[in-house]
């Protein structure tokens, strides 16, 4: 099984895919899930990223 979003296939995007998460806010954590928010496509955490699976709010 496929390891996509762990060291090896995150080293060559900027800041090693760590940023603010668009939907939480969180500074410093690996944003690597393409969402659709608001409709525009945001990169969000994988707890947002859970949680926009199960219809969770913020």
């Amino acid at each position: 099984m496929s390891k996509a979003h762990r060291g090896k296939g995150i080293k060559e995007l900027p800041a090693h895919g760590r940023g603010v998460c668009a939907r939480c806010g969180k500074e410093s954590i690996k944003v690597l899930y393409e969402q659709e928010i608001a409709g525009e496509k945001k990169q969000v955490c994988k707890y947002c990223k859970a949680a926009i699976k199960n219809g969770k709010a913020i």
